[in-house]
C-alpha cells in the first residue's frame, strides 16, 4: 500500500525533518487552494491527499514527542 509506505517513511525520520515535511505540506496546500481560487487546478483531489499527508506528519510528530517523554 502506498499509504503504508510513506508512513514508514515518515517514522524514520527526525523531528526537525518532519517539521520541514510538515512546512512543505503546508505551502503545498495553501498554493493548492489558491489555484483551485482562481481556478487553475486540474486535480482538486489533490487537495485532500495533502490534507491527509498534513495530518499524517503532525501524528507522527506527536507520537515521537509522547515516547520521548
Amino acid at each position: 500500500m502506498k499509504t503504508n509506505k510513506y508512513l514508514e517513511e515518515l517514522k524514520a525520520k527526525t523531528a526537525a525533518e518532519l517539521n520541514d515535511e510538515l512546512v512543505a505540506a503546508k505551502k503545498e496546500l495553501f498554493n493548492l487552494r489558491f489555484q483551485n481560487a482562481t481556478n487553475q487546478l486540474d486535480n482538486t483531489s489533490r487537495i485532500k491527499e495533502v490534507r491527509k499527508n498534513i495530518a499524517r506528519i503532525q501524528t507522527v510528530i506527536t507520537e515521537k514527542a509522547k515516547v520521548a517523554n
